[in-house]
């Protein structure tokens, strides 16, 4: 599947610290150390509907990682699927009388475009589960002669009792999980389900939905598995961060590992998990099924800066669930406003301090806010410095500009 163009990206002269992320399956917070390449999987869209500010939050969450790995002087693998063809799409393409892979196109193509605005990273490898339908298969395969699936009528379904690890990535009681199963996709009161948290790997073809050949018969994959199969496919197991919104942590990913690990025991998925937090607005977590969307497109439409778009999300850690306001939007394009006409005034004041803590606070756990407060004090210093400073040396120091740039995705 195509991607979208990458932005430039200045090179630093100076390097960043080793990256610090949390990790979801240990609580805790930990020190990345890639072996070879930095290795990073992201969970892409459904694409019924894109790109709402939920959307944007997790992508931009992890192009800071990308920006902190390579700017702390690692190669990056990045690797994105897009889930274009699913129940929610079928639904909508069907509700709207429209062809679902003309509806999965065109709404790829809006990410693409939001993408590219927010100057977001792009995978090296932009998967869509209709092109990776081989690798499923594949998969799937494995875990048929591993014993870890069985029929329900015509489908096939993964037993979770197949890795012993199932659990570990979210680290939920069962109870929880019961509960979270049917919110999130699965079917725990089907009948003839050996048990309630058994995922189905190959839907048998129904009428009028698509469907493929398969040694299982025609069909189509099951969500988890997609992402097991394209994850090993571009990665191999135990890659360095499995990533996506806090949404997905039970069932998706646990899934997704489970899915693996019972192919090759003792053979970790992902060596991290690095989850975002819930965008709301109106009071509610931000939702298709609620349609309280903000979309990036809408915005974009309307005018606003892409940059003030994203400047917006950095003002909140990754990790925490926040509220979005429209008035958001305006501050930080005055912000961005204070900063340019800062960057305006030349080398007047020293950047190496705030250079510095910048970096050390994207690779402390991509902390944007702190980050977002260390430009903050330089445009300050900047501004307020009086005329008999002396001048910095730009030559001894990286211009701020391609810090903004290069650590924090803001081209100004």
């Amino acid at each position: 599947m195509r991607t979208w163009p990458s932005p430039p990206v200045p090179v630093l002269g100076t390097a960043g610290p080793p990256v610090r992320v949390h990790d979801t399956s240990t609580g805790s917070t930990v020190l990345t150390e890639p072996q070879g390449p930095a290795r990073l999987y992201v969970c892409g869209i459904t694409p019924y509907d894109a790109t709402h500010l939920g959307h944007a939050a997790t992508y931009v969450a992890f192009d800071l990682l990308n920006r902190a790995w390579r700017n702390a002087g690692h190669d990056v693998v990045y690797v994105q699927n897009v889930t274009d063809v699913d129940d929610p799409l079928l639904e909508r393409a069907a509700r709207d009388g429209v062809d679902w892979t003309a509806l999965a196109e065109r709404e790829t193509e809006l990410f693409r475009q939001d993408m590219t605005a927010l100057r977001v990273l792009p995978p090296d490898h932009y998967v869509g589960v209709v092109e990776a339908i081989p690798l499923v298969v594949g998969q799937i395969e494995r875990l048929v002669a591993a014993g870890a699936t069985y029929r329900v009528d015509e489908d096939l379904y993964y037993s979770v009792a197949a890795d012993e690890t199932f659990g570990d990535v979210s680290s939920m009681l069962r109870e929880e999980m019961l509960h979270l199963f049917p919110e999130r996709g699965g079917d725990p009161d089907r009948p003839g389900k050996r048990d309630p948290l058994d995922a189905l790997l190959w839907r048998a073809e129904r009428p009028g939905e698509p469907a493929w050949d398969s040694p299982f018969g025609r069909g189509r994959p099951g969500w988890h598995i997609e992402c097991s199969a394209i994850a090993m496919a571009h990665l191999g197991a135990g890659f360095d961060v499995q990533g996506g919104g806090s949404d997905l942590i039970f069932p998706h990913h646990e899934m997704s590992a489970a899915h693996t690990q019972a192919v090759g025991p003792g053979c970790a998925f992902a060596r991290t998990y690095v989850h975002t937090g819930m965008v709301g607005y109106q009071g509610e977590k931000m939702s298709k099924s609620r349609g309280n969307l903000v979309f990036v497109s809408a915005l974009r439409d309307a005018g606003v800066d892409p940059m003030a778009i994203r400047l917006t999300l950095l003002q909140h850690h990754y990790r925490e669930d926040w509220e979005y306001r429209s008035q958001t939007l305006a501050e930080a394009a005055a912000q961005l406003g204070r900063w340019r006409e800062a960057l305006a005034c030349g080398p007047v004041v020293g950047v190496a301090a705030y250079v510095a803590e910048v970096l050390a606070a994207l690779a402390d756990d991509l902390d944007a806010p702190r980050a977002v407060a260390a430009v903050q004090e330089w445009a300050d210093a900047t501004l307020t410095a009086p005329d008999s400073a002396p001048e910095a040396d730009p030559a001894a120091e990286p211009p701020m500009r391609d810090v903004l740039d290069a650590a924090l995705g803001l081209a100004l």
